[in-house]
């Protein structure tokens, strides 16, 4: 009997070891995480202390080196999970574009990778104060000078990035991190496009080009929304540039609109495309739907105005060599000191309100690893991680909840209820449905992945419908059928399991048992006891 591998397989540990060998070719990166170090590093250098982030495939921990103490953000990846969606090439340029970036100031060091027989490791910078959008979602919207400050550190590293022939395509404030001074480090280069970045942006073609679009076809708009959907997309939908919606080549441009996108969400709170879904966002994009608060700077007014452009071409500094003159000349940036902002003390941290924001967005007072966590990162670890130690399910009875009378009333009552629902900020999202049920709970992808924050709705349909608080956008649904099954955890975790997924949950209030038993009483009004 032969023991020739197949073929795929062959190919993908071809694959892991060519990246992860060009990822360790470079000595002098890996020599910045241990002096001499003699042999490969593993996970059982690492002691690993909690979630601070997530990707589409990835994971990241907070760390301790256990030869040095040193702490480190490590980025895990699930190897099964990259072939199964074809994300080698994302991964493969997150690795070239750190190793470009390493060591510049204003973006996370790559310092190794290694790897064991399921997951990638990549061991970077660790932001001690956690994303430029947990910062905002604890201001809610910065002054004149923070707006100023953070948008000048943001400008300089994209002038950085196309310096070294590198787009982005993905920037946002969940993708900007904070170090200990509350400086931005820029992250996530899985979507970036590296070399050959400028000149799509002067192509002649374009201006015919987008005169046979229609934009204002609902048709076609709908088949560009499905097409980006099927993967041909890159970016987030609130700061995603028209260009790359209309499936057109990507330039230094689109960094560019990115760039004002953020700019508005500093100065207002909010990004300036918003809707329920991302296809109505990208309709506002494409149209140019843009409209500014009644207190809006008038300084960034203007230079918001003169970004977020439709033509690429005429975006402010879209014609410059970088550094980007006509931006850093913009009067929004007068008495802006560009070859000291590294060095400036951040507004933000300094403001009256004495604003200390961490990793996990909680006041920040540091994390301590705890003296009787071993180093490694098996399955007992990552249980530890989710937070699920704490013994099997809870069988103490839960307080009836209002889904019994809401479940069993008349059509008068119903309409009645209905009418009152729609002073309720989240009756929008319901489509004429009762909520017998909402709250905020932290949501996660998968077992392996940190929570994000999410208002889930459990409605008469029966729905289960989950909503970003901050971007007030759906984010999915919790798919309803006869083999749904819920189970507690404990007081604040439960699982709500589907044929195709399980969900893991979390109330931070320890209502997780309310949480089982309305979604089961609604359950058994549906489907029976």
């Amino acid at each position: 009997m032969s023991t020739k591998k197949p073929a795929y397989i062959q190919q993908r540990s071809w694959f892991w070891m060519s990246l992860v060998a060009k990822m360790s070719s470079d000595s002098q990166v890996q020599d910045k995480l241990v002096n001499n170090n003699r042999s490969r590093r593993n996970a059982n250098d690492f002691i690993f202390g909690k979630l601070i982030g997530e990707g589409s495939f990835s994971v990241v921990y907070l760390a301790k080196d256990i030869h040095t103490s040193k702490e480190y953000a490590i980025k895990v990846c699930e190897k099964q999970l990259i072939v199964r969606e074809k994300k080698q090439e994302y991964v493969k340029r997150e690795r070239e574009a750190l190793n470009i970036l390493s060591g510049t100031p204003g973006f996370l060091s790559l310092y190794c990778t290694f790897q064991d027989t399921s997951k990638l490791y990549f061991v970077m910078t660790y932001a001690k104060n956690g994303t430029l959008l947990q910062l905002l979602e604890k201001t809610k919207a910065f002054d004149n000078s923070a707006a100023k400050f953070y948008s000048a550190q943001i400008l300089q590293s994209i002038e950085q990035m196309h310096n070294n022939k590198i787009i982005h395509r993905d920037l946002k404030p969940e993708n900007i991190l904070l170090d200990e001074h509350f400086h931005t480090m820029i992250a996530d280069f899985g979507s970036a496009r590296i070399g050959d970045t400028g000149a799509d942006c002067n192509s002649s073609n374009d201006s015919e080009k987008e005169k046979s679009d229609s934009d204002s076809d609902e048709g076609n708009n709908r088949r560009k929304y499905l097409k980006h959907k099927r993967g041909s997309f890159v970016g987030t939908a609130q700061y995603v540039s028209p260009e790359i919606i209309k499936g057109k080549p990507s330039s230094r441009a689109s960094d560019l609109w990115s760039l004002g996108c953020i700019i508005y969400q500093l100065v207002a709170g909010v990004p300036p495309f918003r809707g329920p879904n991302d296809y109505l966002i990208f309709q506002k994009i494409t149209r140019l739907e843009l409209e500014f608060p009644s207190d809006f700077d008038e300084g960034a007014k203007d230079l918001v105005s003169k970004l977020l452009v439709l033509d690429p071409k005429n975006r402010l500094g879209a014609r410059d060599n970088s550094p980007y003159a006509s931006i850093r000349n913009h009067h929004f940036f007068e008495a802006t000191d560009f070859s000291a902002i590294r060095k400036a003390v951040s507004p933000v941290v300094h403001s009256s309100e004495g604003i200390v924001v961490a990793k996990d967005g909680s006041e920040n007072d540091g994390f301590n690893f705890p003296d009787h966590i071993t180093p490694g990162l098996d399955d007992k670890h990552l249980t530890r991680l989710m937070g699920l130690e704490l013994g099997v399910s809870p069988d103490v009875p839960s307080s009836s909840s209002d889904v019994k009378s809401s479940t069993n009333i008349s059509e008068i009552d119903r309409i009645t209820k209905l009418e009152k629902q729609k002073s309720d900020l989240w009756h929008q999202f319901v489509e004429g449905e009762l909520i017998l049920k909402q709250g905020f709970v932290n949501k996660r992808k998968s077992a392996l992945y940190v929570p994000r924050r999410r208002m889930l709705l459990l409605t008469s349909g029966p729905r289960l419908i989950y909503i970003d608080p901050v971007q007030m956008i759906k984010k999915g649904e919790i798919p309803w059928s006869a083999e749904l099954k819920v189970e507690a955890k404990n007081f604040k975790n439960f699982f709500v399991h589907t044929p195709h997924r399980t969900y893991y949950l979390e109330d931070p209030k320890g209502y997780a048992l309310e949480w089982c038993q309305a979604i089961k009483e609604t359950y058994d009004k549906i489907y029976g006891k």
